[in-house]
Formats: C-alpha cells, structure tokens, sequence
C-alpha cells in the first residue's frame, strides 16, 4: 500500500478510515492538543506524540520518545474503533514529520492499512476542506490485534556492535534525519550532547519534501535515496534522528520510492548521548 495519501484520495476513499490528528511541538507538549481543539480534519481524533505515540524507558528502549508497548498501541487504535480492515490516515502540521511516527508504529505491530497525509492540514485546508471543533467519539470500540512486525528496528546494543566492528557500510548504513547542523554537532538545541553516531551519515527529513511541503514524487525520491545510499540494499539500511521521530520521516519516504524494509532505530542519538561515555 502507497504509505502517502492525497486529499482527493482521502476524500475517494470508500471503505472504512479513521484519521487522526498527531499535531506536536517538541518545545511545547500542549501544542498539539489546542491546535486540535481549535481545528481539525471532521472526525478526526488526537494522539499525543509524547503519550500514546510513546512509552516508558526500559532497558532497550531508551531515547526522549522510546516506543510505547506493542499491545498498548493496539489497544489505543481499538479504542479509536479501529479493525484489522480499517486505514488509518495521520496527518500534522509539519510536513508529516509526526504523522510518520504514526505510519511507522502502525506498520510495526502489524497493521498494513495505515498512510501519511500528503501536505497534512495545509493541503487539507487549501484543498477547500472545512475544519471541525468537535470532540472525536468512536462509534464503537474496535479490535486490534498485534501481528507479526511489517518494520524492524535496531537497539542500542546493536548499534554499539556495529559502530564497533567500524561501522562496516556491509553490514548495515545509519541514516541520520537531524537537520546538517545538528549532525555536524554544530548547535543542538534539544540533547545535552551534540554530534553524531559514529559511522552515520546525514540525510535531513526536508529533504523528501517539495517547495509546497509535500513529498516528492516516488522517481525523484528514489533517485535521491539511490544517489546517497548507492548500492546498499534497503534491508541494510537504518535510520536514525533525535529520538526515532523524523527518521520515520526518511523511513517512509523510502517506502514510498519502491525502497522497502529499512529499520528504525528508535532510541537514536538522544540515547545514544546518554550513555556513560558517549562518542560524537
């Protein structure tokens, strides 16, 4: 399935969705929820990137947004009325940079019906679709099980063994989506430490997107991805960032240029930084 999606193809579509709203600010964790109540798409519902997108730090699961369980993800989707049959369409407000962590978790336990939407609420709103106040109720609960993982991912001590052994590109490519500066250890407004993993390189998650702030066209993303990664197969290639939200961002764009299977590493450098004694 396209993991992109118009809004006229959101609008064609015929059988049963649910869209939801994961509008956030990482300076500000109530943003998201007021822009919610102020707008959104008609029957949309509101998922906290910070809560319901994320979980509680365990050992392997560490980072600012470690993963919330596989079996409390699906059950949040139940509660949205959500069936294995249902899409599931995320849309936010920066050029579906949450609304990827979205795709990614959904993929992750299984669920394949599950897209972007394609400029978010901007093309929404200049499509001339109309914005609604109300408070999402589902029309009745669904049943989501967890089932086999359509995404793999990487943790910490697998990229501590491979940044031992010299991040050996054979092996694997990690695949930063911090803006270059961040990279570059230049600023880092966000970690207490500023860098890189050993042995990544850099792909910033704007990169995917047009002057309009939608994605390029699968050729031209794929021509971009192929000119950085050359003859690695996707399946060896990871993807990193802060803390496992924009590299679904370059996950998806993958996706959707015909590059499937890529892992995330979901702990990324604000894990990494974190360690007793952390290298840039």
């Amino acid at each position: 399935m396209n993991p992109i999606i118009t809004c006229e193809e959101l609008i064609g579509f015929a059988g049963p969705v649910i869209l939801v709203d994961v509008r956030h600010s990482l300076t500000d964790p109530t943003a998201g929820i007021m822009a919610y109540a102020q707008g959104h798409l008609p029957g949309a519902a509101f998922l906290s990137v910070d809560e319901e997108l994320s979980g509680e730090q365990t050992p392997g699961n560490g980072g600012r947004h470690p993963l919330p369980s596989a079996e409390a993800f699906a059950q949040q989707l139940a509660e949205l009325g959500a069936t294995e049959d249902t899409l599931l369409v995320a849309y936010d407000d920066h050029g579906g940079l949450f609304a990827s962590r979205f795709w990614w978790l959904a993929r992750w336990i299984g669920h394949l019906p599950v897209a972007v939407l394609d400029g978010g609420l901007r093309a929404w709103v200049e499509s001339g679709g109309p914005l609604k106040t109300d408070e999402f109720k589902a029309a009745k609960a669904g049943e989501m099980a967890v089932g086999p993982s359509l995404c793999p991912r990487w943790d910490l001590k697998m990229i501590e063994a491979w940044v031992a052994a010299s991040s050996h590109p054979e092996v694997a490519m990690l695949v930063d989506a911090r803006a270059s500066n961040r990279f570059r250890g230049e600023v880092e407004p966000i970690d207490p430490v500023a860098g890189h993993i050993p042995g990544s390189i850099n792909r910033p998650y704007l990169s995917n997107l047009n002057e309009q702030g939608r994605f390029k066209t699968p050729s031209a993303l794929r021509d971009e991805f192929t000119a950085l990664l050359g003859e690695a197969d996707p399946t060896s290639v990871v993807h990193s960032c802060g803390s496992g939200i924009s590299a679904c961002h370059n996950l998806l764009a993958m996706e959707a240029a015909g590059l499937a299977g890529s892992a995330l590493y979901p702990g990324s450098w604000s894990e990494w930084c974190g360690r007793a004694s952390p290298a840039s």
